[in-house]
């Protein structure tokens, strides 16, 4: 039986990505920062009659990545990734308050998934078929003012999926990102977006629909996937306007009140 690794499994999307794996029967590696919210997501995974290994991981050191893929695959066999730990932050960019915030950002969302995808990808290709489904966002395509990092970092992830999912036509590993728009989960309090105009915009989608459709796009092999109307809207904006004005935009979306 092969395995499902899933970062940032803690909370939001991370814990749905665990339940839907689990009721499919699937055997889960769970890592993120807190072992004590890992330990209750393994225990209702569990219930499913699956095999969880909880692996307490600080994705921002990256000599963790290394340590945590070398854990996941001592003696299994990972045929899904997940990449779904995500940061973010809040504020203007010259506000050095945000540094250690945003340099966590960078590493997380950027190098970490990087790195998990190298290691993931020569693995998965001396197996039957592998699935990597990287946590983007509709952030990543426009610049964001504001949160100027995080779109950025996601704008990283985006084109880095396509790009390898390109390289990958044809082959048995398939990449997909998942490119979510305002999600019901902790990580608007995390990124101090408390006041943000987006959220006045649009309700958030429930994480588990935003999660299932993630999941779903990823087994069929699809490149993007967008949740929601809104969203698809919004991701579609920089095609069709001048990059100036959906940067105002976003600068707009993303201010607070």
């Amino acid at each position: 039986m092969a395995w499902t690794l899933i970062t940032g499994a803690s909370e939001g999307l991370g814990v749905e990505f665990a339940h839907i794996a689990a009721r499919e029967g699937r055997n889960l590696i769970l890592a993120a920062r807190s072992k004590d919210k890992l330990d209750k997501v393994a225990e209702a995974a569990r219930t499913h009659g699956v095999e969880v290994l909880v692996v307490p991981t600080d994705l921002s050191d990256p000599d963790a990545v290394d340590q945590l893929w070398s854990t996941a695959t001592d003696g299994r066999s990972v045929d899904v990734l997940v990449n779904n730990a995500g940061l973010g932050y809040n504020g203007p960019f010259a506000d050095g308050q945000g540094w250690s915030r945003e340099l966590s950002s960078i590493n997380v969302n950027m190098i970490a998934l990087t790195r998990l995808m190298k290691l993931a990808i020569p693995h998965m290709q001396a197996q039957p078929k592998g699935r990597i489904l990287n946590v983007a966002s509709v952030a990543g395509f426009t610049p964001g003012p504001n949160m100027a990092v995080y779109h950025a970092t996601k704008a990283y992830v985006l084109s880095l999926s396509e790009a390898v999912a390109e390289e990958l036509r044809g082959s048995n590993v398939t990449v997909t990102a998942l490119c979510p728009g305002a999600t019901a989960t902790n990580f608007f309090e995390d990124a101090d977006m408390h006041g943000v105009r987006l959220l006045k915009l649009a309700k958030p989608m429930k994480a588990f629909d935003v999660a299932e459709l993630g999941w779903l796009g990823a087994r069929i092999g699809k490149r993007i996937v967008v949740p929601g109307a809104m969203n698809k809207v919004l991701a579609a904006l920089p095609r069709i306007s001048p990059r100036g004005l959906t940067t105002r935009i976003a600068a707009q979306i993303m201010g607070k009140h």
